[in-house]
């Protein structure tokens, strides 16, 4: 073949080259990754005031932990979203933490919906960062390390 001159591909190799580009295409794509507990809305309006711990289990199942608060407890169910291109380090888009406390006597006393909006504690029921928390320690606990990173000397 002399210099300069086209080369002609044959349909066996054009499929071949299509299958390839296909497939690298393919393995560049995004691949989402839940883990937790992942509710919709109709679930967590199931929960009321003045329910019972056992009747909470039956609606959103065992919860992911659970803490004493205050002069109650309270069930938390945990869940977190990743989103991974390639081989590249899965990122973490999400975070929720649905907290459902009890009073003394083991009765539903509010629910709460906390979630990951710029490495802070956002309550999403009302809308506003809190300015105190009853359990704050333990969700201080859970979102430590989430949000920017910088290292030493770097500016803001």
């Amino acid at each position: 073949m002399a210099a300069g001159t086209p080369v002609s591909f044959g349909r066996g190799m054009r499929v071949a080259l299509l299958a390839a580009s296909m497939l690298a295409v393919a393995a560049c794509g995004t691949t989402t990754t839940k883990h937790g507990h992942h509710f919709g809305d109709n679930d967590v309006s199931q929960i009321q005031p003045g329910m019972n711990q056992d009747a909470v289990r039956m609606a959103l199942g065992s919860p992911t932990t659970t803490s004493a608060v205050g002069n109650g407890n309270a069930y938390y169910y945990i869940s977190s979203t990743t989103k991974q291109t390639a081989f590249f380090k899965p990122d973490e888009v999400d975070r929720r933490v649905l907290a459902v406390y009890f009073n003394r006597i083991g009765s539903v006393e509010h629910v709460a919906n906390y979630g990951l909006k710029d490495g802070q504690v956002v309550n999403y029921a009302n809308g506003e960062t809190p300015a105190h928390i009853r359990d704050q320690g333990f969700i201080k606990k859970f979102f430590r390390g989430v949000g920017p990173k910088t290292t030493l000397g770097e500016k803001d």
